[in-house]
């Protein structure tokens, strides 16, 4: 393991500029008169980015975290050939967070949500005697139950049973690991409401999605790997969202990058797409409204139900508080674009052929709005796009390694009893 010094930094409220001391697990300003996310504000201004061993750690220096942990792998950054050629631009450079050894990636769940895995358990306090628990609609807690297992860390999963096939591995899961999950026909929200509620009994800790400062900037390192790349801050961002976390991340990514002074001055214009039907930021962003609109949650389960990216299904996300999505698009001067199920289809097969790998129904939701918007003219044919591939190489690792799955230790219903929900899920750790 390297030496490695904590990192220094405080928190700051994002709608009042207020900075204050992280007390250890903090998620939000206990002054702030509104919600407002906090964010991290990092002692080092410059970031010395470390060598390639160092996998994720390489951004440590703006990253929360107290240790390292074993066995990270961090996004690689090429400038796109084929891809670029096809849609007539200069200069697109391809951030990929997957299993592609030929290209040097090598994150064993093809997913990006391992950047967010390795931040948030490396914030954890040394002296933590409380078991995180993390909601996921399937790839985050691929990439968590992955990282814990592998670093001995108690961990609670709650994820929507229909999706427990994104639970594989490539060896079996530790004990320290334990699934929970809300029945069949339940979706992301039920599993946020089953892991709210573990939350409140004192064995456990929430680890706080969007409100983790660790959980954004795990995920901001994929700018930070593409502007080291390039030299530059990009000019333009794409990435599908469902929480729209990885944009927010984004923003205070290039909020750091101009402060650093050294990879230029420019306003990343954020890009973000949603798979139709299910829409809720689209329709808010295309109304002009901060708030989410007034939807049903029975019509929205069956709205998610039918897109392809299930990872795209958040009906709560942190769109309308201070510092979140509708803020970081009206700062970037952003926008939000709509694909079908049919032009994700097209795009990740057309990225297969084009560039070489599989990738995931949310990346190819990213590079569906690309193609939206290079027809549309929102990009110029010589800026500099950043195009953030999230997901990919699954068919590549599942031919290179067997994989296990891990199957629930308990499935139960956030409308059962709260007391008995608690004392369940507390008995799993007994």
């Amino acid at each position: 393991m390297k030496s490695f010094t904590p990192t220094v930094y405080s928190l700051m409220n994002v709608a009042t500029g207020r900075v204050f001391p992280d007390a250890g697990w903090m998620l939000a300003d206990p002054e702030s008169p509104k919600p407002s996310l906090v964010r991290a504000v990092y002692q080092k201004k410059q970031i010395d980015v470390k060598g390639s061993d160092w996998g994720f750690y390489r951004f440590a220096d703006w990253l929360p975290v107290h240790r390292l942990l074993r066995d990270s792998a961090t996004t690689v950054t090429y400038r796109s050939e084929g891809l670029a050629r096809h849609l007539g631009l200069g200069n697109l450079y391809i951030a990929f967070s997957g299993y592609w050894p030929e290209r040097g990636a090598l994150m064993k769940t093809c997913s990006f949500k391992e950047t967010e895995a390795y931040s948030v358990c490396g914030r954890l306090p040394l002296d933590c005697k409380q078991i995180l628990t993390v909601a996921s609609a399937g790839n985050t807690a691929r990439a968590f139950a992955r990282v814990c297992s592998e670093n001995d860390i108690p961990l609670l999963l709650c994820v929507p049973e229909d999706n427990i096939d994104a639970l594989w591995f490539e060896k079996p899961i530790k004990d320290c690991v334990k699934l929970v999950c809300a029945p069949k026909g339940s979706d992301y929200f039920d599993a946020i409401a089953l892991s709210q509620i573990a939350a409140s009994s004192g064995m456990f800790v929430d680890e706080g999605g969007a409100k983790n400062v660790a959980r954004r900037d795990g995920m901001g390192t994929t700018v930070l790997s593409a502007t080291v790349e390039i030299g530059r801050i990009p000019d333009a961002y794409f990435q599908a969202i469902g929480s729209g976390t990885g944009a927010i991340a984004a923003r205070e990514a290039n909020l750091r990058l101009l402060e650093d002074g050294r990879f230029g001055s420019a306003q990343m214009k954020l890009h973000t797409v949603q798979n139709v039907p299910f829409l809720p930021m689209y329709d808010a962003w295309k109304a002009g409204q901060r708030d989410l609109l007034p939807f049903d949650d029975d019509e929205a389960r069956q709205k998610a139900a039918m897109i392809d990216a299930k990872v795209l299904s958040n009906r709560r996300p942190p769109y309308s508080i201070a510092g979140g999505v509708y803020d970081c698009l009206c700062d970037s001067h952003g926008d939000v674009y709509a694909v079908t199920n049919a032009e994700i289809r097209h795009c990740a097969a057309m990225f297969k052929e084009l560039e070489g790998v599989d990738i995931y129904s949310a990346s190819g939701a990213a590079l569906a709005g690309l193609e939206q918007a290079v027809k549309a003219g929102a990009v110029g044919r010589d800026d500099v796009i950043m195009l953030n591939i999230t997901g990919g190489g699954e068919q590549h690792f599942k031919k290179d390694c067997k994989v296990h799955y891990l199957q629930p230790s308990l499935v139960i219903s956030p409308s059962e009893d709260r007391e008995k929900i608690i004392r369940s899920i507390e008995n799993l750790f007994v």
